[in-house]
């Protein structure tokens, strides 16, 4: 029996991932001009467009851009949901990478046999060690993110500031009308007219005395 020779489109479609960039627009210029632009300037694009030149030629043959974008579009959105496996699945497969990475070039610096070569290769594995530790912290705080602590302070407009549960002070102005109101006297600082007096006034008594008990002094 002789079996039934398949569709070469079908072949073609099987073997051959899609690498046209889906655009949907409507049927006007400014339309189909705006969702070209949209999806030039679209994140999963960008990302797509890297994620293929990164590849072996092998796997990036077998990309299929339309499920490309899809992929990268559903994960943006189930980040915008609050679902942040798929951030935090990426976050420890780069810190095992990067430690995979450290290990490998602390090997290789140990088996330099020249200094600056030894330097060089261990600057490299401390670096890696170094991402893999933020990578890490990074991880760890969007499982479990900082708690923020604010105090509140009321602030008027005026000069004045007011704190919680403490009283505001008085103007000394006030304070100075109560004191006088209570003591029923104005503290008025009087004009010291006893330089003048005592310049101006002589003891009669004393000058009478000064008449007739002074002594006689001869004239030459």
């Amino acid at each position: 029996m002789a079996s039934k020779a398949k569709n070469p489109a079908a072949m073609n479609a099987e073997q051959f991932p899609r690498k046209a960039i889906p655009c949907q627009s409507g049927p006007s210029d400014d339309e189909k001009g705006r969702a070209y632009a949209n999806l030039i300037n679209s994140p999963e694009l960008a990302a797509s467009r890297v994620i293929a030149m990164m590849q072996p030629k092998n796997l990036a043959d077998g990309i299929d851009t339309p499920t490309m974008l899809a992929t990268l579009r559903d994960q943006a959105a189930a980040v915008q949901g609050g679902n942040l496996s798929h951030a935090e699945a990426m976050l420890i497969n780069q810190a095992s990478a990067l430690q995979a990475l450290f290990v490998r070039l602390s090997e290789k610096a140990m088996q330099q046999t020249q200094m600056p070569n030894l330097e060089g290769f261990m600057r490299m594995a401390l670096r890696a060690q170094s991402q893999c530790r933020a990578t890490m912290e990074t991880l760890a705080a969007i499982k479990n993110p900082p708690i923020v602590y604010a105090r509140q302070a009321n602030v008027t407009t005026g000069p004045q500031q007011i704190n919680n549960g403490t009283a505001a002070p008085m103007r000394a102005r006030e304070i100075e009308s109560e004191q006088t109101q209570l003591s029923g006297e104005t503290h008025e600082l009087l004009p010291d007219t006893r330089a003048s007096g005592y310049a101006s006034r002589v003891n009669p008594a004393l000058e009478t005395l000064g008449e007739s008990d002074r002594a006689e002094i001869p004239r030459r």
